[in-house]
């Protein structure tokens, strides 16, 4: 029995949205313009339908040409809706205060950290008020077993599911050191019952890092907020660190709450 033309159009059409977002999403994590050709190879699809979509995703300027070779980047409606995002999006419009009265408490980098389906990025940062400051790319993708924020993240997945989750090859550290799956995954669950986690950081030696939960309704780690410090200050400082992100944490989170608890949590603030 055939497959109606109908259905078949409408799979091809499925397939074709899914191809541009997934061209989207390849030049967001490569970071460089790109010729069509290129995208196609680095993406290990057909040349043929590379070359129409990056045409029709340029015409709607979700792409622009950066140069006489046709070489194309992410277009300037993806940051206009970007900025219509964060407007409306009230975990990124509420932390940008609250990341300042972390830098405020501490000095130290403070950041709102999310994950990006398998992947973990910084989604906004508040640089420290040290002379010699430490910082994190904002917008990179990183593997998940490299950060302390992952270890909350993944807080409410089972461990079937953070090992589907993780690609094998993220467990490989910067430096080449293996970070053993299951290891990694006691330390997730230890982290999530604690509601608090932090280690030497893992892609280098002189900074460690601090992670909280920001949880939603249903008590699910939406994003983190962390602090990232050398390590000498971190262990001077660690009770001041812990307890400043806890309450941060706890500020952003929507947990069920009074009215009253909620305007307690305001003025802590």
């Amino acid at each position: 029995m055939s497959t109606p033309k109908s259905v078949t159009a409408t799979r091809t059409k499925e397939r074709g949205l899914e191809r541009a977002f997934m061209i989207l999403d390849y030049l967001c994590t490569t970071s460089d313009p790109q010729r069509p050709i290129d995208i196609a190879t680095g993406m290990g699809a057909p040349k043929s339908s590379i070359y129409e979509l990056v045409g029709l995703l340029t015409t709607a300027g979700l792409l622009e040409r950066t140069d006489s070779e046709g070489r194309v980047f992410l277009g300037r409606k993806l940051h206009y809706w970007g900025l219509n995002y964060l407007k409306n999006f009230d975990i990124t419009r509420l932390a940008r205060p609250v990341l300042g009265w972390i830098t405020e408490q501490t000095r130290e980098t403070a950041q709102l950290c999310m994950l990006d389906r398998d992947k973990y990025f910084v989604a906004m940062m508040n640089e420290g008020s040290r002379p010699f400051r430490i910082s994190a790319d904002v917008g990179v993708r990183t593997p998940i077993p490299w950060t302390a924020s992952g270890r909350l993240l993944l807080g409410h997945l089972s461990k079937e599911k953070i090992l589907k989750l993780i690609p094998p090859e993220d467990f490989t550290c910067p430096h080449g050191e293996h970070i053993d799956p299951h290891e990694f995954v006691e330390s997730v669950h230890a982290a999530w019952n604690e509601k608090f986690f932090s280690f030497n950081s893992i892609a280098d030696n002189f900074t460690h890092c601090f992670a909280a939960p920001v949880l939603d309704a249903e008590g699910i780690c939406q994003c983190t907020v962390c602090i990232i410090a050398p390590k000498q200050d971190a262990m001077a400082n660690y009770d001041l660190y812990r307890a400043t992100l806890v309450q941060a944490g706890k500020r952003l989170s929507r947990l069920p709450s009074s009215p009253d608890s909620d305007i307690q949590g305001r003025a802590a603030l």
